[in-house]
This record gives structure tokens, sequence and C-alpha cells, in this order.
């Protein structure tokens, strides 16, 4: 029997216990003695009946592959054929023998396809998954950690001849670079992952690589105050907007308990440049949005699913360092980003929208039509052409998790129920488990035959803990990374950083445009499958 792992119920709930024994609090994130409304058994069986119709779907005709094409009923291999459901749903599922057994024999030492090797991805999804499961499973299965060292081995050379950044891809087969472009959402967004997999190795190299880049990009010259380039290139860089290395500079103060300012202070400073730079309020609804800025410096007045999870971010990031304006704002853009789900007809959100604001409303993708602008002057939003789809990503239900812990409103409980209750009316197949849809604004959408992994690690599990006892996996005793793989945090500081932001670098910087590398990009099928 498959099921949302009692190891790791049973492990967190004994550390919670032992954490606030001494009844000393630092900064917390979590409300104290959040209560459980009375039907939260019901919405986590709810919530299991999916999981286990999508895990079931996914053993019978895609595993050991990657991911389920469950329209089709068969698999794709676009993770390097090492079975990322499997490995990335280990700290969703009971971790049962089967699947420890299965992941502790798969040949990291090549690619299984003939897919070059994500240095993010594959960190983020198996790097995390192995170790999250070695330490959720009271450190039960070493294999793990084995498996995790000889892919970290392999992964080192994308810091090929000393380079501080490493590349974003390997052709893994001949431990050969193939990339120039590194993403800043890459290669800053290592830490938490190659941080543990260094503790439980002994191997203090993993660690240094890592949190060298992390190092180098915040001293490089700032589009904006705090916020490097998207993207680097040998030698310059290209972009500016918020990525996933502002996310684990945080979590990597909070999980380290580092006495650097570094990492705190430098997302604090970005922070505070967001807020003075990109920070918008919609003409209709006054919704709080953040805005991206293009590589020639204009605002683009969009918004996108992925950077919902900002609105988490904020919030935890805010907790650590007594900062209520951050929290507040973290929660208002949280507002924003589920007003994008509470607009459509299917009550899910989009993956990327337009608004106006009061220094006008350019996206780069031209005016809207006269249907997004009726929409807008609804919703205060609209659609972007051909960003209609729901492609099953987590962001919103994130931050809406943090909202949920961190203040207990009872709104946000009755979101996850509404979300969980529209993926079950519109994204169950005529054929087997779930699929992402084509069109969130129509309740006869088309299907997109492809259910990632991250349906497994990150959305099906914020759903459950958000019905969960808030004790179990607590907020302020694990930090989770990008992918929602819960590692077990030390007993919180009073603060974090040094109350200071840092200083601003007045070094010229010179935007260049040029490719960038997706960032769990949206592989959209050429034909689209009928509902």
């Amino acid at each position: 029997m498959v099921s949302l792992s009692s190891s790791l119920r049973s492990l967190a709930l004994g550390l919670a216990i032992s954490l606030s024994a001494g009844g000393v609090y630092g900064a917390r994130i979590q409300i104290p003695f959040l209560p459980l409304p009375p039907d939260a058994s019901q919405r986590r069986q709810d919530l299991k009946d999916i999981f286990l119709t999508s895990w079931n779907a996914y053993k019978q005709f895609a595993f050991p592959h990657d991911d389920l094409t469950p329209i089709s009923e068969s698999f794709t291999d676009g993770r390097n054929g090492w079975g990322a459901s499997a490995v990335d749903a280990l700290t969703t599922l009971e971790i049962f023998e089967e699947i420890v057994n299965f992941t502790s024999h798969i040949d990291f030492t090549i690619s299984h396809t003939t897919d070059t090797v994500s240095i993010f991805e594959t960190s983020i999804r198996y790097l995390a998954g192995m170790l999250s499961a070695y330490e959720l499973s009271g450190k039960k299965y070493p294999a793990l950690v084995k498996q995790a060292e000889i892919l970290g081995t392999k992964m080192s050379a994308a810091w090929i001849n000393g380079n501080k950044i490493p590349f974003g891809e390997l052709d893994f087969n001949t431990s050969t670079p193939v990339i120039q472009t590194s993403n800043i959402a890459e290669a800053g967004t290592l830490t938490l992952e190659w941080s543990r997999l260094a503790e439980y190795t002994g191997n203090d190299t993993f660690r240094a690589l890592a949190e060298g880049s992390v190092r180098q990009i915040a001293s490089l010259p700032d589009p904006i105050p705090g916020f490097p380039p998207k993207a680097l290139t040998r030698p310059q860089a290209s972009l500016s907007a918020p990525t996933y290395y502002l996310e684990y500079l945080i979590k990597y103060a909070r999980i380290t308990n580092t006495k650097d300012p570094i990492f705190a202070d430098t997302w604090h400073t970005a922070v505070d440049s967001s807020i003075h730079t990109l920070l918008r309020q919609s003409t209709v609804g006054n919704h709080t949005y953040l805005a991206d800025l293009d590589d020639s410096g204009t605002i683009r007045h969009i918004g996108s699913h992925l950077a919902c999870f900002m609105a988490g971010n904020w919030i935890m990031g805010g907790k650590l360092l007594n900062n209520n304006t951050i929290v507040n704002i973290g929660l208002a853009l949280n507002e924003g980003c589920w007003n994008t789900y509470a607009s459509t007809a299917t009550g899910i959100g989009p993956e990327a929208f337009g608004y106006i604001s009061s220094d006008g409303g350019f996206t780069g993708s031209g005016d809207p039509d006269a249907g997004a602008l009726a929409f807008y002057n609804r919703n205060g939003f609209y659609i972007l052409p051909g960003d209609s789809d729901y492609f099953m990503r987590p962001e919103v239900l994130e931050s809406n998790f943090y909202a949920w812990r961190s203040t207990g409103n009872i709104k946000y409980y009755e979101r996850a129920v509404s979300a969980m209750n529209s993926f079950k009316t519109f994204l169950k197949t005529p054929t087997v488990a779930f699929a992402p849809i084509d069109d969130v604004d129509s309740t006869d959408s088309d299907f997109i035959d492809d259910m990632e992994s991250f349906w497994f690690a990150e959305v099906l599990k914020y759903l459950y803990l958000t019905f969960d006892d808030p004790n179990r996996i607590s907020l302020d005793n694990f930090v989770f990374n990008t992918e929602a793989h819960p590692f077990i945090a030390p007993p919180e500081l009073p603060s974090y950083g040094s109350g200071h932001l840092t200083s601003e670098n007045t070094k010229p910087f010179k935007a260049v445009s040029g490719p960038l590398p997706a960032v769990s990009f949206n592989p959209k099928l050429p034909a689209k499958i009928p509902h």
C-alpha cells in the first residue's frame, strides 16, 4: 500500500516535541497551536485517493521510466531515464522497500537517454529526493547516500577548469559541459542539496562548490541591488528577474544557521529592491504583483505561476528577519496569485498573465485584445496569449501553504480544498490518472499528455500538508527545497542577517540579449488531446 509517509510523520512529530520542549523560540514561521478544521481527516483521504490514482497509473504504464503520459498510457524519459517520478515521490510515498531498492540500483554514472543532464533539475529532484528520504527514514537506507554521492561526483564536472559558477548542462557519458549559459536559478539553487550531501558523505567539497557559486553570484554587478542577472555566459550576463536563487539565499541561512550574514542580507536587499522597483498594484481590484524587468531595463507587467513561489518565500523570510512589512507584502502577493485561480472557469490559475498598473500595462507581448481587456476589467488580470494552460505546477499552493501555517486564517485551508476539488473535476482524464489542461478558463479544455514528477513531489505534498497536523512537518523544524523535499533544520536563531542591506554595487552593468535555459520548462505538445 502506498501512502503519504508515516515514517516522515512519526519522525517529524518526535522532532517537533523535542525542539519545543525547551520552550525557547527564535524566529518562528508557524503560528503556534494551529487547529485543524473538523473535515481535515476526510480531506487527507481525498488527497490520498488522488495520489494513489496517479501513482498506480504511473506504476502500471510508466515505471521505471521518468514520467507518465496519462492520455496515451505510456511514458517519457525527460529526466535522463532514471525514474524521476519514483525518486521525486520518495518523500511523499511511504518509504517502502520496493522503491528504495529500485533507487539504490539506478546507474547514475551514465544518462540512459541521449539528453544532457541539467545540474539544477537533477539536484532538486534526484539528489534532494534521495537525501531527504534518507533523513526522513531515520537514516535507515545508507544506499541512498551512496547513490547521491555517485550522482554528485559526476555532476561536479560542471565546475570545469576551476570555474566558480557551474555550467548548466553536462554530457554525462563524457563528463563534458555542453551549454555555455548558466541560469542563475540553476547555479544559485544548489546549496541545500549539496551542503547536505557534504554532511552525509564527509566530503566538504560538495558544499564548497555550491556555496562558492552563490558567493560569486552575490559579488557580481547587479542590475538592481540584490538581484543578479538572470543568466550568465562567459564572459557576459543577460536579463534580470526574480529567480529561485533568491529563494535559496534565505533557506540556506536558515538550514545552516550560518553566522555569515551574506545570504540573509543579500536576500533582504533583493526583497527591498523588489518593493521599490518591481512591486505593482492592478488598476482593477488593487491586486499586488511583482513585475518583470527586461534586458533593456523596461518594466513588464506580467506574472506567472512559477513566480508565485515568491509569496511564500517572502512570508518565510520576513518571519526569519522579524520583518512584518515583508510578511504582509508576501501575503498580499499570495492574494494576487490566488486571484488567478479564483477568477477562471476551472478554479485553476494559468501559466502566465498580464495586468495594468498606474504606470501602464506593457508586457512585451503586444496590447491585450478586447476579450482580454474585458477579462481584466472583471478580474484585475488577463491571461497572456499562449499561456492559458495549467501544467500541474505547485507554486500557488506552495505559497498558500506558507500563508496557512503562518497565519492560521481558515481561508487558506478552504482555498486548498477548492484547488483539490478543481483538480478532481478538471484534471482527471478519460483514461488514467490526471493531466495538465490547455485552457484553465474552459470547463471542456483539451489535455496535455504529460504528468511530470513534481505532481507527486510538490502539488500533492503541499495540499496534504495543508490538511495535516502542522506539528508533524513544521516549517520551524524543516526547510523545503524548491522541489518540496524537506530537510531537517537546527533550532532557529533569534533572527537572521545583520539587519542591514548589502552595499549597493555601483559597478556598471550592461545587459545583453540571448537565449536562456528554461527552468522546469513547459513542453507544450504540438497536438492537443481532446477532453
